[in-house]
């Protein structure tokens, strides 16, 4: 292998990779481990001499001289006395930057110039430990050194420091040691990478090289070639999948003809209609439903031409302008066509050698979306207006009262009653949006059991009789309260919609007014019936009661705190119930609410979702 083809090849880059990711990581780590290993050394000698003064009684009797300079002699025999017990240089400088003592004969002479003079000044000035990093020559010898300052007494008492020299040759000369170790370390470890990165790269490139070869033989139509690679690696699975490919390639042309089977039965059965146009617009394939979306034969689908065809649909949809939109990009149109509402789409489709030999052309009916789509955007409509009433009237009354126009306490809860009665209207209409989207996702779980619906009846019409009473309306039950009507049902959810039935009732029922609620088998059903003498409904609204958000007096309902989706959610529950509930009304005389269940056909319980 030539040094340039090896040094394009993935073996080298591999052994590069390892090599700088071993080459980074160490020497992360040395410097890391080297400024650690410094700081620790330096902090160590530096322990060393104030723990040395600290434990001393050098600064303690230095301090009891007022002026050091008429003490030469008594503080030179306590640095004499002291030396014995360390090895650095120690000097006693007064105020006056004059050293007093030393233990290496500079008596008498000028701290300037010899010692490190600024961490002198500074521990005279602030009363505390100064040090500094320096080096010293020494015949012709470059000593680095700590130098470190200790003042003698305290506040504005301080007639002079203790300077220390300490000697930090030794220190550095096991730092470089410990230097020269890792470097030598990191080489052997870069040789070793080179060979195990060589090694493992060797492993991952030959089967790479070996599937490559055979790549190559399969491009020239050898289709028998097979890869054996025995790891369970990623290369392992490259081979794997090769040999799959091997295996797939044989199977091309059975596929081919099963994709086609597969697609003349897909074009059959699908709801849209397909048809492809020549340029000379004689139709080269339509499928079943656009057939039907033409209202013609099959036979009249092959004898005739697009355009003749398509003018039953649209004139504008001739081949000549489906051609124009094409070339203009224009490739989509809806239009509609006897109370039904269509999407086309269009596009060339092209030989070979990508030349265009006519139009795809997609026929959708598109009638029911576009109905519940007019349904959604309506629901959002009412949901919002919804929401915005209260909203603006909770917002007005806050500013109100935030901007301090009321101060009469009675009108000031006049006010809190109104902001309190709007969110309770937005509280209920939230809750009834979640269960009716629980209801239409089908989230609604109805935990079922056999119950006695008189017994249910009773009980609702127990909680809602104050209600009525205060309207001195007269609530009559004329089922048998001693009869026994079993049905499978989710006891809340049937009681819910009973007590919204006898509700409305209630609301649409004026002062004295009558409401009848009954409840008889009838076959293999319970009917449960809720009349009322009230206001009634119109015949032409009687269609649309149970729609979201309809009203049929929008201001009365929402006087009487209606949201409007109260019969629509009473719907969905008795509906998964099996059930149905319908409504015959006359208006001026009044409404009834007719809800059928099935009846238990056996004891016990059952939870059904």
């Amino acid at each position: 292998m030539s040094i340039k083809r090896f040094s394009r090849s993935m073996r080298w880059k591999l052994v590069l990779i390892y090599c700088l990711l071993v080459f980074i990581a160490t020497t992360i780590i040395g410097v890391l481990i080297m400024s650690q290993l410094e700081t620790y050394y330096i902090d160590s000698t530096k322990k060393k001499l104030i723990d040395t003064l600290q434990e001393g009684t050098l600064i303690s009797s230095l301090e009891t001289y007022d002026n050091l300079s008429d003490y030469r002699e008594e503080v030179q025999s306590n640095i004499d006395a002291w030396d014995k017990t360390i090895q650095e240089e120690i000097f006693v400088v007064d105020d006056k930057f004059v050293i007093i003592a030393s233990n290496n004969a500079n008596q008498g002479r000028s701290a300037v110039g010899l010692l490190e003079t600024p961490i002198i000044m500074d521990a005279l000035a602030k009363g505390e430990i100064s040090q500094s990093y320096g080096s010293i020559v020494i015949q012709n010898t470059t000593i680095p050194v700590m130098n470190m300052a200790f003042p003698i007494g305290e506040g504005k008492k301080i007639t002079g420091v203790i300077y220390m020299r300490a000697d930090m040759s030794s220190v550095y000369d096991t730092i470089n040691r410990s230097k020269q170790i890792f470097v030598q370390a990191m080489i052997v470890g870069l040789g070793i990478t080179v060979i195990l990165g060589t090694l493992i790269a060797r492993s991952i490139t030959t089967p790479i090289n070996d599937v490559t070869r055979k790549a190559e033989q399969m491009a020239q139509g050898d289709f028998s070639q097979e890869v054996c690679v025995k790891s369970n690696d990623e290369i392992g699975r490259l081979a794997d999948m090769f040999n799959l490919l091997r295996t797939q390639l044989d199977m091309t042309l059975f596929e081919m003809s099963s994709e086609k089977n597969k697609m003349e039965t897909i074009l059959k059965h699908m709801a849209d209609g397909l048809i492809a146009v020549n340029l000379e617009g004689q139709i080269i394939h339509a499928n079943p439903a656009a057939i039907r979306m033409l209202k013609v034969t099959p036979e009249e689908m092959d004898s005739q031409s697009y355009n003749t065809l398509i003018k039953q649909l649209n004139e504008e949809l001739s081949l000549e302008r489906l051609m124009e939109k094409c070339r203009e990009g224009e490739l989509s149109d809806v239009f509609e066509k006897s109370g039904c509402t269509y999407s086309i789409r269009f596009d060339w489709f092209k030989d070979e050698d990508g030349n265009d030999v006519g139009i795809i052309i997609l026929l959708q009916d598109i009638t029911q979306r576009q109905k519940l789509e007019n349904m959604q955007m309506d629901f959002v409509a009412n949901v919002s207006h919804e929401l915005k009433t209260p909203l603006t009237t909770i917002k007005s009354y806050t500013e109100t009262l935030l901007d301090g126009y009321v101060e009469e306490p009675e009108t000031v809860n006049e006010f809190l009653e109104i902001i309190d009665n709007e969110t309770d209207r937005m509280n209920r209409l939230v809750k009834d949006l979640l269960q009716l989207s629980r209801l239409d996702n089908n989230q609604e779980i109805f935990s079922r059991k056999e119950g006695n619906l008189i017994s249910l009846l009773k009980a609702a019409v127990k909680k809602i009789e104050l209600t009525a009473a205060s309207k001195s309306q007269h609530l009559n039950c004329l089922f048998n309260e001693e009869e026994r009507i079993p049905v499978d049902m989710d006891k809340d959810r049937i009681e819910q919609v009973i007590l919204n039935v006898i509700s409305n009732a209630i609301k649409y029922t004026g002062e004295g007014g009558r409401i009848d609620i009954d409840a008889l088998k009838m076959e293999k059903k319970a009917v449960v019936t809720v009349t009322d003498n009230g206001i009634g409904i119109p015949e032409t609204e009687q269609s649309r009661v149970f729609e979201r958000f309809f009203r049929v007096d929008k201001a009365r309902s929402r006087a009487l705190g209606g949201t409007g989706l109260g019969l629509a959610i009473s719907k969905q529950i008795v509906e998964g119930h099996q059930g149905t509930i319908e409504l015959q009304s006359k208006e001026g005389k009044g409404t009834k609410v007719i809800i059928t269940l099935p009846l238990s056909l056996k004891r016990g319980i059952r939870n059904i979702e």
